[in-house]
């Protein structure tokens, strides 16, 4: 596979990552997303596929700006990894928070689409 084709097809996966959240996008984020995707938080919090996209489609949480800065991407095999840094608003509970921590990405590519298998958040120490 040609590393450069297949990293700018990461970036586009990542892409609509940031896209499905932003819209609250439950379709975009189901394609997305393998069924046994992991999805950690920097609290240490783990959710299965369905947790994940509730939480973002329920409308308790509405995000007002997310963009990932900094972000790399590398294709081994059929698998890549994605680097980045997330850095939103959102308002939950009638609460206002900046959000600002490291996320990395592993995607498998399935069927010839790439999806997303593990998300963890993090902060840098």
């Amino acid at each position: 596979m040609n590393h450069v084709i297949g990293e700018t097809a990461i970036a586009q996966a990542v892409e609509g990552y940031r896209q499905g959240m932003l819209s609250a996008n439950k379709a975009q984020l189901e394609a997305l997303c393998m069924d046994e995707v992991s999805f950690g938080h920097t609290s240490g919090l783990v959710q299965t596929k369905a947790e994940f996209i509730t939480s973002v489609t329920d409308g308790k949480t509405v995000w007002k700006s997310l963009n990932f800065e900094k972000p790399t991407n590398r294709v081994v095999g059929d698998c890549a990894i994605s680097h980045f840094v997330f850095v939103g608003e959102n308002e939950s509970g009638g609460k206002t928070n900046a959000l600002r921590f490291d996320v990395v990405l592993v995607w498998h590519k399935q069927g010839g689409q790439w999806r997303m298998l593990v998300r963890q958040g993090y902060n840098k120490a």
